[in-house]
């Protein structure tokens, strides 16, 4: 290997930078989104209505089932004292669904909320990036420990958060294109299958689309350690404030 091929100290941290961001922008991602187990107790409540309700066509059995087994999740992470915060969403879109389809006595309208909830996550996406400040930015900026310094300090950031909103909108957008007309044209098993299909593989592509975009936007700032450093500063200054009174006494 000669000179030219051997990478330089430069060419080592720049690759170092990168994949310590590449880690950051993951694990971040992982928080802010529950990961694999948030995944599953996404997942599970409607796997479960719609096997019952295939099953046996009980929309009262099928509605029990799907709200006990996500209210056990709650549990299970309060047993372990893990963050439930994706668990309780997941009991309030089931019981949303739920009240819904007994009211109306539709076994599609248990799909209806989250359809609906779906169609303005997505338009909120649109919107926000549109408005300059988007959506997966307010999401993740506190995630980062950056709030929102990106908007007026980070361009790069704010830009990266652009496109990974607009990922985020037009997918659940093309999500809502093909629930919605099935909602209408479809049986409950129908569209149930469908939608237990389309929860994990469009969540995993937007997932993935603000990996790389984040991953390849300048480091975040942090503006807790700037807020920290600010009062260390402050702290030290009103010491040597206090010494040269003291000397001068």
């Amino acid at each position: 290997m000669t000179s030219l091929d051997k990478p330089t100290p430069d060419t080592d941290r720049t690759d170092q930078q990168e994949a310590d961001a590449k880690a950051v922008t993951e694990a971040a991602l992982f928080e802010a989104f529950g990961g694999i187990r948030g995944m599953v107790e996404t997942v599970l409540p409607g796997l479960l209505f719609v096997t019952i309700f295939t099953i046996n066509k009980d929309l009262h059995t099928s509605a029990i089932a799907a709200l006990a087994v996500s209210l056990v999740l709650v549990v299970v992470r309060l047993i372990r004292k893990d963050t439930v915060k994706h668990a309780l969403s997941g009991v309030f879109g089931v019981a949303f669904g739920v009240v819904f389809a007994m009211m109306t006595g539709n076994a599609k309208d248990f799909y209806l909320p989250g359809m609906i909830y779906t169609l303005g996550l997505a338009l909120a996406y649109i919107v926000t990036t549109i408005a300059g400040v988007p959506l997966i930015g307010l999401i993740l900026g506190p995630v980062f420990k950056e709030n929102l310094s990106w908007r007026t300090r980070n361009p790069g950031r704010k830009k990266a958060y652009a496109k990974a909103s607009w990922a985020w909108g037009l997918i659940l957008l093309a999500k809502c294109a093909i629930l919605f007309p099935l909602y209408w044209w479809a049986d409950t098993a129908q569209l149930g299958w469908v939608l237990v299909a389309l929860k994990i593989p469009p969540f995993l592509l937007a997932v993935y689309l603000t990996w790389v975009f984040l991953a390849k936007a300048p480091p975040p700032i942090d503006v807790f350690a700037e807020m920290e450093a600010e009062e260390q500063a402050e702290k030290a200054r009103k010491a040597e404030a206090a010494a040269a009174r003291n000397t001068e006494a």
